[in-house]
C-alpha cells in the first residue's frame, strides 16, 4: 500500500522536499500516506481531519503545499465529517495546489474536480516496489503544526535520523515495548502523538500498532477496555481529559472487560490529577502494571520525562517524575539563574539538544530562535513551569505564557482572539485559560462589543462561537463568553490577564492590588458578570 502510494505521488510530479499535505482520519491508508511522503522524500505535514477549512487553507499557504491527500468523509464516534467538502473549500484560498487524492473511506458521492485524483484508482496500476530516496539524517522527514503564544501556528520541522532514533528508543523504553507485544497509543495521527507513538515508534521497533479511529465514550465508556480484551493490548497511550471523562462512568465499564495482558498504562497532555492518576492506576490498572505519566512537546519530538525507564523496583509516585535518556532538565528563574532548591518554582528548561528536538520553524528560523533559545541563552524553553520535589522528581505546573491546553490539545490565546475579533460587532477580546474538570482547561473569553451594537448579546454569543468553530476548531470554542463593557488594563495599555484567569477560576478574592489600573471599577463589574454566569 505504502509503495503503490508512493508511486502513485512520484508519477504526479512529487519529488523530493516537496510538502503534501494529508487532512485524513486516522486508519491504515493514512499510515501509508504518511509513509510513502518518507519513502520519495517529500515532507509531509499532517493537518488533524477536525481543523476547519481555514485552518487548513493557512497551514498548506505556509508550507507551500501543492498536493493534498483527503478523504470522502471521516466516521468519528457514529457522525460522519465531511472532509472533502472542507478541502474543497480550503481550495478557494490556494491556488497553488495542483492535485487533491482522494481516497474513500465512506464511499460517499462526493464531487470531483479537474485537479481531484481518486487515491485508490491511482495506486492500483502501480507496483508494489517503489525504490527509496536516499536521504541525509539532518534532512526533513515531516512538518507538523502547533499553537504558540502569539501570531499564527508555526510548522515545527522534524529531521530524519534524529527523530527517528528518538521515536524508536522512547517507544521502545518507557513503554518496555517486547517483540510480540500489541501495542495501543489512541491518538490521532493529526498531533504529534500519533507520529511519534502510533507511526514512527512502533513500526520503528517492528511493533504491532493499535490505530485507534474512534472516541472513548463511543459506543459506551468501555470502549477502551472492550479493545484492550479483543486485541490482547500490552501497552495503552491515551489522554487526561479521556481518563477523567471515562472515570466519571464509574468503574462498571472497566471492569467488566479482562484487562490481564495489560502492562503499561500511558499518559500524555497535560498533567493527570490524582484522582485520575489513582483511579487509571488501581481500577484500569489493577494496581500491578507500570504507569507512565509521560512530558513531552511537539517541538521536542519524543518523551522527555517519564517515570521509565527505571530500576525495575522504582517506586511510581504521579507525575513525569524522571529525565528520559540525555534529557537534563533545568528549572531557571526570571534572571536566568538555575534553581538549586526543591519545591521552588521555574522555567523548565533543557540544558543540552538531544536527537529528537526540531530543528526549526518551516520558512522562519528568527522565530524558532525568539520561541525556544532565545527567552533562556543557552537551554531550550519549554514555554512550562515544573518544580522538583525532594527526591528529584519533576512535575509539571503548567504553561507560562499564552498558550492554554484543551483536552491535551494546544491552543494559543491569540488565535482564539483574532477570530473573535473578526466579528463585526466586537470591539476587543481577551481570551484566558480556567480549569475544567475534563478538558483540563477550558477557554473563557471576555468580549468588549462595539457601542452601536443593537443584536441581542445572546445573539452575538452565539455567532462568536460559530465563527471560532468555523476558523480554528471545535475544541477552540469559548465553553465561556462573558460581555463586559471594559478590560483590566495598566496605564500603558496592558490587559492584566493575571485578573482575568483568577476571575474565570472562581478566585475572585486572590485578585491583590488592582489600583494601579487605568480603571479598578471594571474590575468589580467582570466579577460580578462572572458570579452571574456562574449560576446558570
Amino acid at each position: 500500500m505504502t509503495n503503490q502510494l508512493a508511486n502513485s505521488l512520484r508519477r504526479h510530479g512529487v519529488k523530493r522536499g516537496d510538502r503534501v499535505a494529508i487532512y485524513m482520519p486516522v486508519s491504515p491508508l493514512t499510515v501509508a500516506a504518511m509513509l510513502a511522503c518518507a519513502r520519495i522524500g517529500a515532507i509531509h505535514s499532517v493537518v488533524f481531519a477536525g481543523f476547519s477549512a481555514e485552518a487548513l487553507a493557512s497551514r498548506i499557504i505556509d508550507a507551500g503545499v501543492e498536493t493534498v491527500l483527503t478523504t470522502d468523509q471521516a466516521v468519528r464516534g457514529g457522525k460522519v465529517i465531511n472532509l472533502k467538502a472542507t478541502v474543497d473549500k480550503a481550495m478557494e484560498q490556494c491556488p497553488k495546489v495542483k492535485q487533491v487524492f482522494v481516497s474513500k473511506r465512506t464511499g460517499a458521492d462526493v464531487p470531483m474536480y479537474e485537479r481531484d485524483i481518486q487515491m485508490e484508482e491511482a495506486m492500483a496500476h502501480e507496483s508494489t516496489e517503489c525504490e527509496p530516496e536516499v536521504m541525509s539524517s539532518e534532512d526533513l522527514l515531516f512538518m507538523l503544526y502547533t499553537s504558540g503564544s502569539t501570531g499564527s501556528p508555526k510548522g515545527l520541522c522534524h529531521s530524519q535520523a534524529g527523530y527517528l532514533l528518538y521515536a524508536s528508543l522512547t517507544h521502545k523504553f518507557v513503554f518496555d515495548y517486547q517483540p510480540g507485544d500489541i501495542y495501543a497509543c489512541v491518538a490521532d495521527v493529526g498531533w504529534i502523538t500519533g507520529h511519534s507513538y502510533v507511526v514512527y515508534g512502533p513500526l520503528s521497533n517492528g511493533a504491532t500498532t493499535v490505530l485507534f479511529e474512534s472516541i472513548p465514550t463511543y459506543p459506551d465508556p468501555g470502549r477502551y477496555w472492550e479493545m484492550v480484551e479483543r486485541l490482547k493490548v500490552n501497552q495503552i497511550y491515551v489522554a487526561p481529559t479521556a481518563v477523567r471523562l471515562l472515570l466519571k462512568s464509574g468503574d462498571s465499564y472497566v471492569t467488566k472487560y479482562d484487562r490481564s495482558t495489560l502492562r503499561t498504562l500511558g499518559c500524555v497532555g497535560e498533567p493527570l490529577n490524582h484522582e485520575a492518576w489513582d483511579w487509571y492506576n488501581n481500577v484500569v490498572g489493577e494496581g500491578r502494571c507500570s504507569l507512565a505519566d509521560t512530558w513531552w512537546q511537539t517541538e521536542t519530538g519524543g518523551i522527555c520525562i517519564t517515570p521509565r525507564p527505571s530500576a525495575p523496583n522504582a517506586e511510581i509516585t504521579g507525575g513525569p517524575m524522571r529525565p528520559f535518556f540525555g534529557i537534563e532538565p533545568v528549572l531557571l528563574d526570571e534572571k536566568c539563574q538555575e534553581i538549586t532548591v526543591n519545591n521552588e518554582p521555574g522555567a523548565l528548561c533543557i540544558r543540552r539538544p538531544w536527537p529528537g528536538i526540531a530543528r526549526t520553524i518551516y520558512g522562519n528560523h528568527t522565530r524558532y530562535l525568539e520561541t525556544y533559545l532565545s527567552p533562556y541563552p543557552g537551554f531550550y524553553f519549554s514555554g512550562d513551569g515544573a518544580i522538583r520535589d525532594d527526591n528529584g522528581y519533576y512535575h509539571i505546573t503548567g504553561r507560562m505564557d499564552d498558550v492554554i491546553n484543551v483536552t491535551g490539545h494546544r491552543l494559543g490565546t491569540a488565535e482564539v482572539e483574532d477570530a473573535v475579533d473578526e466579528h463585526p460587532a466586537v470591539a476587543e477580546t481577551a481570551v484566558v485559560g480556567y480549569p475544567h474538570d475534563i478538558k483540563g482547561e477550558g477557554v473563557y473569553a471576555y468580549v468588549i462589543l462595539k457601542d452601536d451594537v443593537t443584536t441581542s448579546e445572546e445573539d452575538i454569543i452565539k455567532e462568536l462561537k460559530a465563527t471560532v468553530r468555523q476558523k480554528i476548531a471545535a475544541y477552540a470554542v469559548p465553553d465561556i463568553i462573558q460581555i463586559t463593557p471594559g478590560l483590566p488594563k495598566t496605564r500603558s495599555g496592558k490587559i492584566m490577564r493575571r485578573i482575568l484567569r483568577k476571575v474565570s477560576a472562581d478566585k475572585s478574592d486572590e485578585l491583590g492590588d488592582v489600583s494601579t489600573l487605568a480603571d479598578p471599577s471594571i474590575v468589580a463589574v467582570i466579577v460580578k458578570n462572572h458570579d452571574k454566569l456562574a449560576k446558570k
